[in-house]
């Protein structure tokens, strides 16, 4: 085994001179963490340092293919060896490595699903973790994995890498509770930077996207810095930075006319391997000036040569999940400030470069401070089956950086189960193990195995290519763009059919069945069932659609006409593409009735749903297809739907939906107090005690209101009496009388205090003139709650509130007899209360 020549390797990179420190490290270490500036050679020189320490491969992680790609393509070309050979690369559909590579770079997915069928990793001595500072969701779901790979290999080594990171996040994560992983920071001196400032004149963002005129303003600001830099260093080239593939597309569009002497190159994801290669390899000496387009994808990743000039237009595109619906979409957003250092950094890696920023430093200033982690944004349904596969559903027992979020973990393990991929406990079934093993998106996958046996193989994966491949649907109409890739020339055409290829060759043929365009809606439906969608409403400027998971959407075009959707993509967004419904269609087909059937049986339901509702229970057959309503009709509700109703309704609006007769009012409030001050066996009668008792106390009115009796037919009165414990209930009215006979021999009512009230004591109201010479205040509940007394005036209004009519009479009677004996001298109002006789009546009556 010849060993790599890290000496020629590492020729005039900085990073060569931590190699010894590195390597010490490493000599007592099995975990890693490398911190250190783009450009400094840590990809290139790292992995042959490993690959020289031990003879089994070297596994270098990167969150993109075209990274993956490059970085084997340069290591090979350093080592002087065939691409394939001591150095290769997997990524998603291309393979260039063999038994005999030692340093193969692949994709994060690439190694995570690989663990699912080798999770000792054997053969593999140690795997570096690049670019970790991006917080790829992969990425994340690696460092769980191998931390726990490593309990059991100690001899495994894991280096984690990346310019700028959590180091300390990243060092517990990989190391152990006692011992974090050791740091190995590697810092130059940065060249030069200048800043420049090109805000735009109009918004950069609107409800659609990027503007015409943001891309416009790039494209003139690119075009004036690339003609200035070309006349004072020919040898430079240009980067530009936007958001997405369709920027990229349009701000090169604008360039190509406006500078023509420019080379002008695209780079992102989706173009062939030979074009991104062209432009990582640099252009010749005395070629063309260049100016490269570029996605994300060149921001810290790879290493453009020559670049001495970055125009900046410090946007980004990201997966955010829309919690109220439950879906992930990719959003424009500003782009971080650490994403925006790394991308100004590329101008300055071979020499003092300068970078222009289409923003004012204000909206530079308000932007995040670094991206957020995939993790907290992203759809989980991938991450959660891949963890059910390997054993820790949740990520539960893993050292992770930070765990999943417990809202879209919830979602996600929703969507495993609705795919027959996991159990009740979580843990992966056969049919789950199988999806986690085509590299797509779970529903993707289910809709690729399902559906090839009803379309075809070759219709079926064509859609999940599409669906896959963040293709633009012009109009959301999927099948017409599916009629444009399969005759078109462009790069997403290309990539499209290499992409559908490898999909038809990971499903068995299907001899004798072909669908055309008609198959579409159906292969989507699979993927998507819970987007199955029906038209609710249509106005000229587009149509609403509610789909089967209860959100509304709308859409523009000739999807508008059609009955019945099956939803690929839907965004939340604004103005007229959302017909009012705060979402809009972005990827759709039609959908036929027996497709749906077929599609989402699991989702279809056919039931009598009854109501408690304008105080009588209501029934009605509904067929639904999730929140889809298909067909209802009036229908009598059976007696256990009739009780489940009322239950049901009480639950959610209380027992306020009764009517309260004042004497089933007064028996609860007297309950009410005996539970108060004795406890039990007295029955809890407030609506939680009532509410939980229902069966008990209420079971043959349940019964009645279901078979269609009107509610204010119902006597709550007999039906409390259900609650009085026995024996004890004789003692009712001895204990809380309904009524107080006062010296006058009238039999006064006893109000009752409210429920809930700790303090609140039973309330006569009565005349003053009844209860002459009474001393004694009268005490209920065997003593324990003195009534408290309202004593009125004749004509019935409050004179005094007391709970002592002994110290009343001594004391606050000689104030109220002199304000009251001239305003109502009809009455008595005697000197001497305690000698006068109670009466109802006036004097003469009285007398008479």
């Amino acid at each position: 085994m010849t060993a790599f020549d890290l000496d020629a390797i590492g020729a005039g990179l900085s990073f060569a001179a931590a190699l010894d420190e590195l390597s010490a490290v490493l000599d007592t270490r099995t975990a890693v963490v490398v911190s250190a500036p783009p450009g400094t050679g840590k990809t290139t020189l790292v992995p042959p340092l490993l690959a020289s320490r031990s003879p089994g491969r070297v596994i270098v992680t990167q969150p993109r293919r075209v990274a993956a790609r490059a970085a084997a393509r340069r290591l090979a070309h350093l080592d002087g060896t065939p691409l394939g050979t001591r150095v290769g690369f997997t990524v998603r559909g291309e393979r260039s490595a063999g038994p005999a590579t030692r340093i193969e770079f692949v994709t994060a997915g690439v190694l995570l699903r690989r663990m699912l069928d080798d999770p000792g990793l054997d053969g593999v001595d140690a795997v570096i973790l690049d670019e970790v500072h991006e917080r790829a969701l992969e990425t994340d779901l690696l460092i769980g994995l191998l931390s726990e790979v490593r309990e059991l290999r100690d001899d495994l080594v894991v280096v984690a890498m990346s310019a700028t990171l959590d180091a300390a996040r990243i060092s517990d994560a990989l190391g152990t509770e006692a011992l974090p992983a050791p740091v190995v920071d590697h810092e130059v001196p940065a060249f030069p930077l200048t800043e420049r400032w090109e805000p735009s004149p109009t918004p950069r963002l609107d409800e659609r996207g990027v503007t015409r005129g943001f891309l416009d303003h790039i494209a003139r600001t690119t075009a004036d810095a690339t003609r200035e830099l070309t006349r004072t260093d020919p040898a430079a080239d240009v980067l530009v930075f936007a958001p997405g593939v369709r920027e990229v597309s349009e701000i090169a569009r604008r360039l190509r006319d406006t500078v023509p002497d420019v080379d002008v190159r695209e780079l992102h994801g989706r173009i062939p391997s030979a074009e991104q290669d062209a432009v990582i390899r640099g252009r010749r000496a005395g070629a063309t000036p260049r100016v490269i387009v570029t996605t994300s994808l060149a921001e810290s990743s790879l290493t453009v040569p020559g670049v001495r000039l970055v125009v900046d237009s410090c946007l980004s595109r990201h997966p955010q999940r829309d919690a109220s619906r439950g879906m992930t979409g990719l959003v424009t957003t500003a782009a971080s400030r650490s994403s925006c250092v790394q991308r100004a950094g590329r101008a300055t890696r071979q020499g003092p470069g300068t970078v222009i920023r289409c923003v004012d430093e204000r909206t530079y200033a308000a932007a995040p401070v670094r991206p957020v982690a995939e993790i907290a944004v992203s759809d989980l349904a991938d991450a959660a089956l891949l963890l059910a596969c390997w054993g820790a559903p949740g990520g539960a027992g893993l050292r992770m950086i930070e765990p999943l979020p417990a809202a879209s973990l919830t979602d996600a393990l929703s969507v495993l189960r609705g795919l027959g991929a996991i159990d009740d406990q979580g843990h992966a079934t056969a049919d789950g193990r199988a999806l986690a093993r085509i590299p797509a998106d779970p529903r993707l996958a289910r809709a690729l195995r399902d559906g090839s046996p009803i379309v075809g193989a070759r219709l079926t994966a064509e859609v999940v290519a599409l669906l896959g491949g963040d293709v633009r649907v012009a109009e959301a109409d999927a099948a017409q763009a599916l009629v444009t890739l399969r005759g078109g020339r462009t790069p997403d055409a290309r990539r499209w059919r290499s992409d559908a290829d490898r999909l038809e060759r990971l499903v068995a043929p299907a001899p004798g069945v072909r669908s055309d365009l008609d198959g579409v809606g159906l292969v989507i439906a699979l993927a998507f069932p819970d987007r199955i969608a029906q038209r609710v409403d249509r106005t000229a400027e587009g149509a609403t659609f509610l789909l089967a998971s209860g959100t509304r959407a709308g859409v523009q075009g000739p999807l508008a006409a059609v009955e019945w959707l099956a939803v690929a993509d839907v965004a939340r967004a604004s103005g007229r593409a959302a017909a009012g419904s705060g979402a809009v269609i972005r990827s759709a087909a039609a959908l036929s009735e027996g497709q749906l059937e077929r599609a989402a049986g699991h989702l279809m339901t056919d039931r009598v749903e009854a109501e408690f509702t304008g105080g009588r229970v209501q029934a009605r057959r509904e067929r639904r297809v999730g929140a889809i309503l298909r067909s209802s009709a009036p229908v009598r509700a059976s007696a256990e739907e009739g009780r489940d109703a009322v239950r049901r309704a009480l639950r959610r609006d209380g027992l306020g939906l009764f009517t309260w007769t004042g004497g089933a009012d007064a028996l609860r409030r007297r309950l009410g107090l005996l539970h108060r001050e004795l406890g039990l066996p007295w029955p809890e009668v407030s609506d939680a005690g009532l509410l939980d008792a229902l069966d008990t106390w209420l079971a043959p009115e349940l019964d009645a209101l279901a078979a269609g009796t009107s509610v204010a037919r119902l006597d709550l009165t007999s039906a409390l009496r259900r609650l009085l414990p026995w024996p004890e209930a004789s003692r009712l009215d001895e204990l809380a009388p309904e009524r107080l006979e006062v010296p006058s021999g009238s039999r006064i009512r006893i109000d009752y205090p409210e429920l809930g009230d700790p303090t609140a004591r039973p309330v006569v109201a009565v005349k003053l003139q009844e209860c002459f010479g009474w001393a004694q205040t009268p005490r209920l509940v065997d003593g324990r709650t003195p009534v408290l007394f309202h004593l009125l005036s004749p004509a019935g209004h409050p004179l005094a509130v007391t709970d002592d009519l002994a110290s009343f009479w001594s004391g606050p009677y000689s104030q109220v007899r002199a304000e009251m004996r001239g305003r109502y001298p009809k009455h008595p109002w005697p000197e001497d209360p305690w000698a006068a006789t109670p009466t109802r009546h006036t004097k003469k009556r009285a007398a008479g």
